[in-house]
């Protein structure tokens, strides 16, 4: 079972050209088909693995109109997709996935009552969530804990340890706000130190200080039991370190993320300054083995995001990792 449908070359395509039509209201999309095929799934003219699988001339008849829906909005669609080959290939594609598919609702329900345990990684960030995030600078799924129910098809009550994974700086791809955003010298450091470049796209990230206005929205929805704090070494290099803490709007302060982007951009960010520690932290096993004002950098974070930090990677490498004590 496929939840969302199946992305085609022709959802890629429709992508493509969406985003071109933007203009300069660019999104900033991968143009990897996912919304177009996001669009499908709401549109009711989606197509999933069970059909795929299913009767081939009625696959065959729903792609048709399918393109033809597409066709009719984007008529340069037409000498670029070949309805015919196409059919062809997935109709050699299905019998390849074939023995990779199944049920997944009746095949995790039995790994829940099995008392399996089952790890779920999410992808994205909350704030590019396509309901709780900066719309429209959004991916078209839910990012959120939420996902796991909608997405799986597992009931919430059986949910348990909900862990946040943050950088120990800001990233983002992408247009939309970014109020804690460098486009300074320290910036181009993260992202040279960081490597801060999409695995997708290739672009240049935008990178920020870390905003605790975003995190502590984020925990409001997904209710995290601890989070891990990633890239800290990337750190190793400053003087001194800022963290968001408040955000003004014409003056009042705002009790949570704006819903607006244009609000967004017109943020006063308060900042919390701490002194770096200018010391490498890539050979740091324990917590303790880290420099004092780095240890004070997570523990700052902890106190104001109001949830543990469990885990630090200070490296690339799969021992990188520093796994910490409660206080």
């Amino acid at each position: 079972m496929l939840i969302v449908g199946q992305v085609f070359d022709l959802h890629q395509q429709v992508d493509g050209m969406q985003e071109q039509n933007r203009g300069k209201n660019l999104i900033g999309t991968t143009k990897k088909g996912i919304g177009p095929a996001y669009s499908s799934k709401a549109t009711r003219n989606g197509l999933r693995i069970a059909d795929l699988l299913g009767n081939y001339s009625n696959f065959s008849e729903q792609f048709r109109k399918l393109v033809d829906f597409y066709v009719r909005q984007f008529p340069e669609l037409e000498s670029v997709v070949n309805v015919e080959e196409e059919l062809e290939r997935y109709k050699v594609l299905r019998e390849e996935v074939r023995p990779m598919v199944r049920d997944t609702i009746p095949y995790l329900h039995k790994a829940i009552t099995d008392c399996k345990t089952i790890l779920i990684e999410g992808a994205q960030s909350n704030v590019l969530d396509i309901d709780f995030g900066l719309y429209p600078y959004v991916t078209s799924s839910n990012c959120s804990v939420g996902g796991i129910c909608t997405g799986l098809g597992i009931p919430p009550h059986v949910l348990g340890d909900v862990f946040g994974v943050v950088k120990a700086y800001l990233t983002r791809v992408g247009s939309g706000g970014f109020p804690t955003e460098l486009t300074d010298e320290k910036g181009q450091i993260l992202v040279d130190r960081g490597h801060e470049y999409g695995v997708t796209t290739g672009r240049r990230r935008r990178v920020g200080w870390l905003d605790m206005v975003m995190l502590r929205y984020s925990n409001m929805i997904n209710g995290f039991t601890a989070v891990a704090i990633t890239k800290l070494d990337i750190l190793d290099c400053f003087k001194e370190l800022k963290i968001g803490v408040k955000y003004i709007l014409d003056g009042q302060e705002l009790d949570s993320f704006p819903a607006l982007d244009e609000d967004l951009k017109r943020i006063e960010v308060v900042y919390e300054t701490l002194p770096g520690w200018e010391e490498e932290t890539s050979a740091a096993r324990k917590f303790s083995e880290l420099p004092q004002n780095a240890q004070n950098y997570i523990r700052r974070v902890e106190k104001l995001m109001e949830v543990p930090v469990k885990w630090i990677g200070v490296g690339q490498s799969r021992d990188s990792i520093i796994e910490v004590s409660s206080c």
